[in-house]
């Protein structure tokens, strides 16, 4: 059983400890919060235990600390655990300024153990397009539009989809307006006000040196919503993923078409639950990645930990994480500057340890 201390005590944190409830012979876990007050209402929504001591924590023995504050902070937060001596999980991003990724790249190259929670394409069903195009069914990806995720999350699965290796060089071209819509749904329920409201929307064109390409086009509204639909098209040589659905020819050069169902690996079974076994059975054709996916696929890396902390491979690189958050940082870099081309070249984590 795999043991963890859950430091932070809102929305995303409270995903650590309802998985802790759903697989209770798998993990166990402890939430450090600010405050009584935020402690007692993780006890409430999810079941675990909380805290606010350090004392308990460290009598706790975690074999790893979850870091699931606010962005702005998540990095000086891991290091603080790191230089306690504890492998560190981190919610995303792992860091917010070119200078935080180096120095967490730094403190890996010093032995530090840190892992950024990248969970969208280990969801079942972005995870069964990605088995199809590593298995060589769309034959050699080249470009991609995605429509689905935001900043880092999007960077994450355009690399993964194209096979972009870490540190190859890319241009980026941005722009952002404003899209004016009703809201409909929140975290916290249905929105029947009708009233509308402004959210910024965000379109960037990425040539890599490789001579793919990727569209990433993206509102925070697409995540909840009933007005706005949410894409991913990976176009190869020889077939497309589109959405839940993917088109290829066979050995005879016949085209195929194939509706995708949610997969998962042999070695996640033992997450498995009545709810996922439901959302496979009644799936829709509609590409949309929910809260039961994404508590699988967190449970799932967090499951790799074990092997990690053995000695093994990190669920998800460093390299491929701070890769990510630096995507973001130039994205924004590039928005700021519509049009204009942004090139990305030597990362400022490729610096010499110290």
């Amino acid at each position: 059983m795999l043991s963890y201390i859950i430091v932070g005590s809102g929305y995303r944190a409270e995903y650590f400890g309802r998985i802790v409830h759903t697989y209770p012979e798998l993990f166990r876990a402890l939430f450090l919060c600010r405050s009584e007050e935020k402690a007692n209402l993780m006890r409430l929504h999810t079941g675990v235990e909380a805290t606010v001591s350090l004392a308990d924590c460290l009598a706790f023995q975690p074999d790893f600390v979850v870091i699931a504050i606010d962005r702005g902070h998540i990095a000086e937060e891991s290091e603080r655990w790191m230089e306690r001596g504890y492998p560190v999980v981190t919610e995303t991003p792992v860091g917010c300024t070119p200078e935080e990724l180096c120095r967490l790249w730094q403190l890996s190259q010093q032995g530090a153990k840190i892992v950024c929670c990248k969970q969208y394409h280990r969801q079942p069903l972005l995870a069964a397009g990605l088995k199809a195009v590593r298995e060589g069914k769309i034959g050699q990806p080249s470009s991609m539009y995605l429509s689905l995720l935001h900043d880092y999350h999007a960077a994450s699965l355009i690399w993964l989809g194209l096979g972009i290796e870490p540190g190859e060089p890319y241009t980026l071209q941005g722009t952002a307006w404003q899209d004016k819509v009703v809201e409909t749904d929140s975290r916290y329920g249905a929105i029947y006000t009708g009233q509308s409201t402004e959210i910024t929307r965000t379109l960037a064109h990425i040539s890599f040196q490789s001579g793919k390409e990727a569209v990433y086009d993206f509102s925070p509204i697409q995540y909840r919503t009933y007005l706005r639909s949410r894409h991913l098209t990976l176009r190869g040589t020889r077939g497309e993923w589109s959405d839940t659905f993917l088109s290829w020819l066979d050995e005879r050069n016949e085209p195929q078409r194939l509706f995708l169902l949610p997969w998962i690996e042999e070695r996640y079974r033992t997450l498995d639950t009545q709810a996922l076994r439901d959302k496979r059975r009644n799936w829709l054709f509609e590409l949309a990645p929910d809260t039961v996916q994404d508590e699988f696929a967190i449970a799932s890396l967090l499951l790799d930990m074990k092997d990690y902390l053995a000695g093994g491979p990190s669920p998800y690189p460093l390299a491929q994480a701070l890769e990510d958050a630096y995507f973001w940082i130039k994205l924004s870099e590039a928005v700021a500057q519509p049009g204009k081309p942004v090139k990305v070249d030597a990362r400022p984590w490729n610096c010499p340890s110290e």
